[in-house]
């Protein structure tokens, strides 16, 4: 089994590289690689592994600016300090997800997991996606739980975001951007179509460049356009409107929770 490990802090890199050779005496591992722009470069140059296992917080960015890049076939076993990515994880590939700190203990769960599924592998995109669909839906109806914060990338950190505390997510040259009751501006490495499945009840895709918070409607005002534009609670330099064809499924939102 040739395995590939992404892994930016050196010592843990190497702790996960001698737990997997102890567990798994018969792999190989081909590869430690430290950062989005190594892994892209390798995953570009050389065959495909047989198993990945990946953090997702990375020196240059996330691991899912890898998986973005590249197409990957391999499974993958995520290993982080964060959970607010879990699912997202299961949406490239990923069979498993190890908290940091992990031990022996967890990463042996994790083969056995790999191993069970083996048989499913063909090691072909389309032949694994009916497979990481289902392990997908598994997980989130195991875990029964919504993401709660978005990881943002900012200054060489990685800063967990509440929900509660975004007031707005916009683009602005041609990328994603949050804002937040505070009133701070940070990049997301997300795309709108992405983070308007998050909350619902608590967000709303008002048009192609704007998902705004409940809490940040301060009140909307119809045009002789027959648009609703609507008056952000915080300072906001850029005007949020809705369209005459979303009229309607907006104020059904905001009175769904008794907001107007």
């Amino acid at each position: 089994m040739n395995v590939v490990i992404i892994e930016d802090e050196i010592l843990t890199a190497e702790d996960l590289k001698d737990i997997v050779l102890q567990l798994e005496p018969k792999a190989q591992v081909v590869a430690v690689l430290h950062s989005v722009k190594e892994a892209v470069q390798y995953f570009q140059n050389n065959p495909m592994p047989q198993l990945i296992f990946s953090d997702i917080q990375l020196g240059d960015g996330l691991s899912f600016d890898v998986f973005s890049k590249v197409e990957i076939s391999a499974p993958i076993i995520f290993c982080t300090a964060f959970d607010e990515y879990a699912i997202d994880a299961f949406n490239v590939n990923g069979i498993h997800y190890l908290l940091k700190p992990f031990n022996a203990e967890k990463i042996s769960e994790a083969l056995d997991k790999y191993h069970k599924l083996q048989n499913s592998f063909s090691y072909q995109s389309q032949t694994l996606e009916n497979v990481y669909e289902a392990i997908k839906q598994s997980a989130v109806q195991n875990s029964e739980r919504r993401a709660t914060s978005v990881l943002v990338y900012y200054q060489n950190r990685v800063i967990p975001i509440k929900l509660e505390d975004v007031a707005l997510f916009f683009i602005k040259n041609e990328a994603t951007h949050l804002y937040t009751f505070d009133q701070k501006t940070y990049p997301v490495s997300k795309t709108l179509d992405e983070l308007q499945q998050l909350d619902t009840n608590l967000f709303y895709r008002a048009n192609r460049q704007f998902i705004i918070n409940r809490n940040a409607v301060k009140e909307a005002a119809h045009h002789q356009s027959r648009r609703v534009t609507v008056e952000l609670a915080i300072p906001f330099n850029d005007i949020v409107t809705i369209s005459k064809e979303k009229i309607g499924h907006f104020f059904d939102w905001l009175t769904s929770e008794g907001r107007l």
